[in-house]
Formats: structure tokens, C-alpha cells, sequence
């Protein structure tokens, strides 16, 4: 069977026309969603960019003009360019960088549990107080998943935040019971990586 050429004007008519049609589609679900609220977004997965991800939403934020509020449970006091770059916005963003690295450097779990501990107290202050309208958990899933802190009591308390808070929570491993209650859940998934390759870690890329 012979291919029906189609001229310029065709292919054009018919790819509005399609087009037509999917705006008409995506305004008629938009039109139900009606609900706005905070929400608890949790960044897991194997792959890179969990905690880069959640940092282009505290940019988002604060270019808004928002109020945020950062709180590392783990990385410790690592100089990144992030940082410098909030330096910009320091009346509307509060950092707290409580981490004492990672738990294969401390190899003191006492030690890791009191700073777990004293990260989460400050979360908590955080989430609680609703002029801030997003709060980032940085590798909150890493202490839950050594059992630094309880699920349920993150679990408990997050119940109950202010309605309009938003909270990030990122890490690998993110338990069961935090990924019931969140509204947006993604994971990162590692198809390739430098670092197998033999490439540590840069600025730019890394931190």
C-alpha cells in the first residue's frame, strides 16, 4: 500500500488539532484539583540527586520570598557551593548542620544517636513554627534506617504538622511507614555512575 504524502500545512493542522485536544483534556483534570496543603515529600532510591533535588526546592522557595528551614542529619559541616549560595538569603533561611558524617567515619553510635537526637529537636522546632513554609530533613532516612530515632515518632509528629508546612525528607532506604504517610514519594534510581569508574567526587557535581 502506498505512503499517503502529507504537505507541511496537513502535518501542522493536524498536530494542532491533537494538540487542541490535549489542552482541552489536561484543563478539564485540572479543574478538580482544588486542594492546596503542605506536603511530605520523601527523596529515596539508590541513584544520585536526592538531596540535590530537594535543595532546587528550597530555591524554589525562596524565591518566593518564603521562609525555610535546613537541618542535615548526617553530612556534618562540609563547606558546598549550596551553602555559599544561601549565604545570599540568610535573613530568610535557617540552617542547621548537625550531622556528624557519616557512620562509617564516627563508628560511634552513641555519638551518632545524640546527634540524630539533637537534628531531630531542631526539625521538630522547625516543622512546628508555621512562618517557615518549608522544612528540608536532609538524610533523615539514613538515621531511621539505623534506628537512631524512632519511625514511629517521626511518623507521630509529622502527623501533625501545620497544615500548610511543607517537609523534604531525603536518604536511601526511606522506611515503609514514612513512605505510607507522604504525598510525593520518589525514587532515585542509579543507571550509571562516576564514581565506579573511578572519579571521586567534585564541586559542581557532588557538593
Amino acid at each position: 500500500m502506498a505512503k499517503v504524502e502529507r504537505s507541511e500545512e496537513e502535518i501542522t493542522a493536524r498536530h494542532n488539532e491533537k494538540m487542541k485536544k490535549k489542552q482541552a483534556a489536561r484543563e478539564k483534570i485540572m479543574a478538580k484539583k482544588t486542594v492546596e496543603k503542605g506536603i511530605i515529600a520523601v527523596h529515596t532510591g539508590k541513584g544520585k540527586g536526592k538531596t540535590t533535588a530537594a535543595l532546587g526546592m528550597v530555591c524554589r522557595t525562596l524565591g518566593h520570598g518564603k521562609k525555610v528551614g535546613l537541618v542535615q542529619f548526617v553530612k556534618g559541616a562540609m563547606q558546598t557551593g549550596e551553602m555559599k549560595v544561601f549565604e545570599a538569603f540568610a535573613g530568610q533561611i535557617d540552617i542547621e548542620i548537625l550531622g556528624q558524617g557519616f557512620t562509617w567515619d564516627t563508628q560511634d553510635r552513641e555519638a551518632d544517636i545524640a546527634a540524630a537526637r539533637k537534628a531531630w529537636e531542631a526539625a521538630k522546632r522547625m516543622i512546628s513554627d508555621p512562618s517557615y513554609a518549608l522544612v528540608l530533613c536532609d538524610e533523615l532516612n539514613i538515621v531511621l534506617r539505623y534506628d537512631y530515632l524512632p519511625v514511629e515518632e517521626v511518623v507521630d509528629f509529622l502527623e501533625t504538622k501545620p497544615e500548610m508546612t511543607h517537609v523534604i525528607i531525603t536518604g536511601r532506604n526511606a522506611k515503609e511507614e514514612l513512605i505510607e504517610i507522604a504525598d510525593l514519594v520518589t525514587e532515585m534510581t542509579e543507571i550509571k555512575h562516576p564514581f565506579r569508574a573511578g572519579v571521586k567526587a567534585q564541586a559542581c557535581i557532588e557538593y
